[in-house]
């Protein structure tokens, strides 16, 4: 069944679940209906069908006043298609499913589905199906399941697909995701700064760790906590990436650029990329970073997903703020947040 058959099926029965997803134009009285509307049922010779009310709009028809489309919120529209569209990429992780067949699961163009899939989940299709899969895979290897039976029973299909997407983050191998990072060797320096120690920590892949604290062994213990099963030295010359941030406190180097290696969720890299491409100097409110990655609703989650950073000024979440004004919480103290945000905003005036 084709998409505009299913649209078709939900004129016909007044499915109230369609509404949302698109709307209909009668040609003959020049108005367009919600798929749900009461009104007699017109002929087909006479239905033009709309993924939204401003399309409708544009093409001259005006508003029904007895369905009234146009009172479907727009944070609801189209959250019955995505559901139906999540539901399916969920239940057939394992397959390829191109947007033209999951449009019509959903019952909407594939061009309208891609974009209200975004807007409501904050991944396209393709990334949240990836993102299942690789909670499935991290699962499996939590629960002890060998990497070859992890890697089947999430639905990649074979180890290379598996390699390709870096499940378990960037540089982790499975074998050392499931054995709880044993056998990965961290480094670390600590340095001095104006705002206290700061403890940088590595793989050979990227900074998995920056902590700030008051003392170097406050700081390694903490990191011994984080890694229980690495094999953890200092590093008593200073490393590049350390070099590198500490200039960067300086305010020598105002654009901090180093690898990351690190697991995180889908959700928690968009969250943490957005961070990244705040200027220095300038700050954003939870609620505009929601919105700069497409979820306008979802700014608990942000400030979450900040919390979580374990990466602190190579992410700089200290660059959040609360849109009720003051600078707001910060795992290494609100102080050091607001010394952190004076000192950038004077080097970004120099």
């Amino acid at each position: 069944m084709t998409g505009l058959d299913l649209r078709w099926k939900a004129l016909a029965s007044r499915d109230a679940a369609a509404d949302g997803t698109f709307v209909y134009g009668v040609t003959s009285t020049g108005v367009f209906c919600r798929p749900s509307c009461p009104s007699r049922r017109p002929r087909a010779d006479r239905v033009r069908f709309f993924d939204t009310t401003s399309d409708a709009r544009l093409a001259g028809f005006r508003a029904c006043k007895r369905c009234r489309p146009e009172t479907v919120g727009a944070a609801a529209h189209g959250i019955e298609a995505v559901r139906r569209a999540s539901t399916y990429l969920a239940a057939h992780a394992g397959e390829t499913v191109t947007l033209d067949r999951l449009a019509r699961i959903a019952s909407m163009s594939p061009h309208h589905l891609q974009r209200r899939f975004k807007a409501i989940v904050g991944l396209s299709p393709r990334e949240f199906q990836s993102a299942i899969r690789a909670g499935r895979l991290r699962a499996s290897l939590r629960d002890g399941r060998d990497v070859t039976t992890a890697i089947y029973e999430a639905g990649y299909g074979s180890p290379s697909r598996v390699y390709e997407a870096s499940p378990t983050g960037k540089g982790m191998s499975l074998s050392d995701y499931r054995r709880g990072a044993a056998g990965m060797r961290i480094t670390y320096s600590t340095i001095t700064t104006p705002i206290g120690e700061v403890l940088v920590a590595a793989t050979g892949n990227g900074v998995c760790s920056v902590k700030i604290g008051e003392s170097e062994p406050d700081l390694a213990r903490d990191l011994r906590r984080e890694f229980p099963a690495a094999a953890i030295e200092a590093r008593h010359a200073r490393s590049d990436w350390a070099r590198a941030i500490a200039s960067h406190l300086k305010g020598n180097a105002p654009a901090l650029d180093l690898p990351i290696d690190v697991r995180a969720t889908a959700f928690q890299w968009k969250v943490w990329r957005a961070l990244q491409r705040i200027p220095y100097g300038e700050t954003r409110a939870y609620a505009e970073v929601a919105k700069s990655i497409g979820k306008p609703k979802a700014a608990r989650a942000v400030a979450r997903a900040c919390a979580s950073n374990p990466v602190a000024l190579v992410v700089p979440c200290h660059r959040v703020v609360p849109s009720a004004g003051g600078t707001g919480g910060y795992r290494w103290g609100a102080e050091r947040k607001e010394r952190l945000l004076a000192a950038e905003g004077r080097n970004a005036r120099k």
